[in-house]
């Protein structure tokens, strides 16, 4: 049986030799080696969109995207963001050189320059005296035209991650001073905490900025009249809030700017540069509103986020094959979970729908007014019970016998009267250190809602990473914060070099 099929073999063999012989002695060549095959080089990316949600995690996102649905359907759904569609999606740790939670400064020295660092350090390594270059340092060397924008101050220290080196975030006028020397071409939204210094005895930042060459625009018209060649310029929003910040998007009036407003006027700035330009964008302020446990107001400032990045997907939509956009947070805040005891297995979004401001603007508009005219002894909770229904819908005569004695309670501590042990611990505890009255109407309405807090801090869970356009790719899997450094560079075809 072997016998019979090795026959057949044995006569194919012989007749390709055959055949070959005859080839060769016809004066025919030898084929030619197949060209090895080499992957293409990938082309630098030539217009960078980096958006940083500071305190944006995916309890966040998950709550923003379950309000948008709940507002305009009674299925139990999730009415996605724009950013996280993006093709793909990784996730990062964020924990620091000495801590599990992070805080911005360490945070945003992580991703803007590849290198872990304390808490509260900006750029500089944990002994505090070497410094690192950043991520935008490098796309400006490299030709880049390079914008930095803020919800927050500008001088705060996840813009500041991208052009200041200091051992403390607190030195906001070695910070904003620094701005002025970054020779970045576009900083926009937020104003500076310490424009003359901490003692108000120093230059001015903005005649520090005005011999530097920049133009600064602080009205409605002067931004949005600002035009491609005008040079380098310093945006400030007029309508600012807290700390030199602009306002909570709850809060935002008909007519005033958006963060997505100074993306837009940057990428009409930025994009005549030839080698394209590297634009970060923080929307800092669903940080803010997480640290008081205010859901909707976080979630007021994440839709507003998405906005801002949807203006860089319009953009790239022109630009498929030169631009990316990726989207991150720095860490994530308060400890948000869609999830409260009271509620159990069930939600209600369309609770938080009454709310109509921010913690800050009730504090501003209501309850500080009141406190400066009513002696706390005459004080009493149901003067402000029409101006509590119109700010969160919240009836006071409703609520059950323990939320109104929470209520009472913290009406009276934010009166200033003690009626709870005075014990730093414990205040911090109830209260996070915002005003009292304030803080317990939010989590109650929170807490109805079904949405739960942990913390007025920061907690250590990794945060997701959305990416899109050309080079998309490289943000796939499971990494460190410090890894976004070394694929940004990647793909933008730059090399770190040691300072």
């Amino acid at each position: 049986m072997k016998r019979r099929m090795m026959v057949p073999a044995l006569l194919g063999a012989l007749l390709t030799l055959f055949v070959a012989g005859n080839l060769f002695a016809g004066g025919a060549k030898e084929p030619a080696k197949p060209a090895s095959i080499t992957a293409p080089e990938k082309k630098a990316v030539k217009y960078v969109f980096f958006f940083m949600g500071d305190g944006l995690a995916m309890p966040q996102i998950s709550a923003t995207e379950a309000f948008a649905n709940a507002i305009s359907s009674k299925d139990v759904n999730v009415k996605k963001l724009g950013f996280s569609q993006f093709p793909v999606t990784g996730l990062c740790t964020t924990y620091d050189a000495g801590s599990l939670i992070t805080d911005s400064a360490s945070a945003g020295t992580a991703f803007a320059s590849g290198h872990k660092t304390l808490n509260g350090v900006i750029n500089m390594d944990v002994s505090k005296t070497k410094t690192y270059k950043t991520i935008a340092e490098y796309a400006k060397e490299a030709g880049k035209k390079v914008g930095v924008v803020s919800s927050v101050s500008i001088d705060h220290a996840t813009p500041a991650s991208m052009y200041a080196k200091v051992p403390s975030r607190g030195n906001y006028y070695d910070i904003a001073v620094q701005l002025t020397e970054s020779g970045f071409d576009y900083f926009g939204g937020g104003g500076f905490v310490q424009p003359t210094g901490k003692n108000k005895d120093k230059p001015s930042v903005f005649d520090l900025a005005k011999a530097k060459g920049y133009v600064i625009a602080n009205t409605v018209d002067g931004i949005k009249n600002l035009k491609p060649g005008v040079g380098k310029v310093i945006a400030i929003n007029p309508n600012l809030q807290d700390s030199s910040a602009m306002k909570y998007d709850i809060d935002r009036e008909a007519g005033e700017l958006a963060l997505a407003d100074f993306v837009s006027k940057g990428i009409e700035l930025l994009q005549d540069g030839p080698e394209g330009f590297f634009l970060f964008v923080e929307g800092g302020k669903i940080d803010w509103a997480c640290h008081a446990n205010d859901a909707a107001s976080a979630i007021k400032d994440t839709l507003a986020f998405d906005r801002a990045v949807a203006e860089a997907v319009a953009f790239a939509e022109k630009h498929p094959d030169e631009t990316l956009i990726l989207v991150s947070g720095d860490h994530e805040t308060g400890g948000m979970a869609i999830g409260f005891a009271g509620t159990q297995y069930e939600t209600f979004f369309d609770k938080i729908t009454p709310q109509k401001m921010s913690y800050v603007a009730f504090n501003e508009k209501v309850l500080q007014p009141y406190k400066a005219a009513t002696p706390k002894d005459t004080a009493k909770l149901e003067d402000l019970a029409p101006a509590i229904r119109d700010a969160f819908g919240i009836e006071l005569t409703s609520l059950n016998q323990i939320q109104k004695e929470q209520v009472e309670r913290a009406f009276k501590r934010s009166m200033g009267n003690e009626v709870e042990r005075s014990i730093k611990e414990e205040e911090y505890l109830l209260y996070g250190g915002y005003e009292p009255l304030t803080v317990k109407l939010t989590q109650i309405m929170n807490q109805m809602a079904g949405i739960g807090w942990t913390s007025y801090s920061h907690t250590g869970v990794p945060v997701p990473v959305f990416a899109k356009g050309v080079q998309q790719e490289l943000f796939a899997s499971y990494y460190d914060n410090t890894d976004i450094f070394k694929k940004l560079a990647m793909a933008m075809g730059v090399t770190e070099r040691v300072q």
